[in-house]
């Protein structure tokens, strides 16, 4: 469990819990919410599970914050359902739980969610991936790279938003593998590392050497699915799409690493999480969900310099201004 000292000597305290510390997304985070804390006067201490996935240092983290008097955590929670449990008991001890990014299974295990639409990011990149492959994508090979066996809910939602743009039948829209689309060659684990997307992209060019779409939970692992098909020469037959739209990852689309991405807004979660808590303090007042939704929607845009006919989207000149807010 990796540990920041705190961003105020005094004042309202606060934690932020996410998945690693190492991720840029993650990263990018940490800065929103110690600028925001050390602008409003909130003490903030930081924790990061080792891996995605390590909901054990995460849950170390909580019995932490509780015992520290923390009015408000948040957190990006690594194994969706498995940390409810010490989710609940920070909520009876009177603690704002503000999950960021990553919803609870259920949603309401959380007093609110600061998020990207995730199901509405991977359905921008299916619909761009189908639109740009044209009569193609009924031949598709489709490759999935998604983050770990457990399926935590952002991976589920922008797997199958994926496939509802590209035009899979999802059947169960809340459950991974239960497709029977012939195009799908199958899905592997990347840890949502750069390490982990070459290791599940050379597995899955094992399983079908014809795969030309793969789908990528985020940046880091399409960086290493790219390595994967460039030392088999073949990093211009397959087409990458992904979600995060870090200034790296944009970066890679304007090289054409990645065709497409979807642009989330982690510094300005974390910094209206850190807003809220403060709120939470001062008055007791929770945050509310965006009209029509679960959860606070924090924005998606899609980037890419190859624009797709009835898919909006912005170039990376722009992505790169916007890169991460």
């Amino acid at each position: 469990m990796a540990f920041a000292s705190s961003a105020s000597a005094a004042g309202i305290a606060a934690c932020l819990i996410t998945k690693t510390d190492s991720n840029p997304f993650f990263v990018k985070m940490k800065e929103g919410a110690t600028a925001k804390a050390q602008e409003l006067g909130v003490e903030l201490k930081s924790y990061a599970g080792k891996i995605d996935g390590d909901n054990e240092s995460q849950v170390a983290a909580i019995e932490t914050c509780i015992a520290d008097g923390a009015k408000g955590i948040l957190l990006t929670p690594s194994d969706t359902k498995a940390i409810v449990p010490s989710v609940q008991k920070a909520r009876a001890a009177g603690v704002l739980v503000i999950a960021l990014d990553t919803p609870l299974e259920p949603i309401t295990e959380a007093d609110m969610t600061f998020a990207t639409d995730n199901r509405e990011a991977g359905r921008l990149i299916g619909k761009w991936a189908a639109a740009t492959m044209g009569d193609k994508a009924k031949d598709a090979v489709i490759g999935f790279l998604n983050i770990n066996p457990s399926y935590p809910t952002v991976d589920v939602l922008r797997d199958q938003g994926f496939q509802e743009g590209f035009g899979i039948d999802v059947k169960d829209p809340n459950r991974i593998g239960d497709e029977d689309d012939a195009r799908i060659a199958g899905h592997d684990f990347t840890d949502g590392n750069e390490q982990g997307g070459l290791r599940a992209m050379e597995n899955l060019l094992q399983q079908n050497p014809n795969i030309n779409v793969i789908h990528t939970i985020n940046e880091p692992a399409a960086a290493g699915a790219y390595q994967a098909l460039k030392s088999v020469g073949k990093e211009n037959d397959v087409l990458i799409v992904s979600v995060d739209g870090g200034c790296p990852g944009v970066k890679n689309v304007a090289e054409g690493i990645i065709g497409a991405t979807s642009q989330q807004y982690p510094l300005l979660m974390a910094s209206m999480g850190i807003e809220a808590i403060k709120k939470f303090a001062d008055s007791g007042d929770k945050p509310k969900a965006t009209d029509g939704k679960d959860f606070f929607d924090t924005g998606v845009t899609l980037i890419t310099d190859k624009p797709a006919a009835g898919v909006d989207s912005i170039d990376t000149k722009t992505g790169l201004e916007k890169c991460w807010g």
